[in-house]
């Protein structure tokens, strides 16, 4: 009974992941990415504490794809900020 709860807050917050996403304009986005990026620090510190916590393999492989992917998001977020916030900046005319 408790993986139907589990299945449904992954499920409940894909879906609002998605709808908050979808409405952000343009403008917002590079803020937004950047607090992102903070709440996924904190979900790669909270996966990696699920990943070593316990004995059973079933936590220890979910929590190791926690860390990949988590891991994946925040470098990527950042790599985009950079890239954004790059065409912001002035251009040296030489």
């Amino acid at each position: 009974m408790e993986i139907i709860y589990l299945l449904f807050i992954v499920l409940l917050a894909g879906f609002l992941g998605f709808e908050l996403i979808r409405k952000v304009p343009a403008t917002l986005h590079t803020p937004l990415m950047s607090g992102s990026n903070a709440i996924s620090g904190i979900t790669l510190v909270g996966a990696l504490a699920a990943s070593g916590g316990d004995n059973n393999v079933l936590t220890t492989i979910l929590g190791t794809a926690a860390v990949a992917l988590a891991s994946i998001n925040v470098v990527g977020g950042y790599l985009v900020t950079d890239r954004m916030l790059s065409m912001f900046k002035k251009k040296d005319k030489k």
